[in-house]
């Protein structure tokens, strides 16, 4: 069993930029991905972007391709996700997951952490 935290998440206008983390605790992320996906109102939880643990690859979902970065940190048990020029379509709820087999894939993770909320004011 693994537990997500999220944080970092809250108010910002639009152009600016925030740092979301997601920390693991009961043990190390695994060898597969670890994802983060949003989801605003009323919308399907969307893929944002996804490191892959052991080997560092990275993904990223047409929406946020060139303003935001996914990193981890292996002493910390953490993943983080650098987002700049943010955008109002970018507020939603951010969620971390781990053990993904398909990054891009929701369904394909087992553990979640509850998400942080993101709102991005024009």
């Amino acid at each position: 069993q693994v537990y997500l935290v999220e944080s970092g998440g809250g108010p910002v206008q639009a152009g600016g930029s925030l740092r979301l983390s997601c920390a693991a605790s009961g043990r190390t992320f695994s060898t597969y991905a670890a994802g983060w996906f949003r989801q605003a109102p009323g919308e399907e939880r969307e893929f944002v972007a996804a490191i892959i643990w052991d080997s560092g690859n990275t993904y990223y979902g047409n929406a946020v391709k060139g303003r935001f970065t996914v990193s981890k940190d292996n002493v910390k048990n953490t993943v983080y996700l650098q987002m700049n020029s943010l955008k109002p379509e970018d507020t939603a709820v951010y969620y971390c997951a781990t053990d993904g087999t398909v990054p891009s894939v929701a369904a394909s993770y087992d553990f979640w952490g509850r998400g942080t909320q993101v709102t991005v004011s024009s």
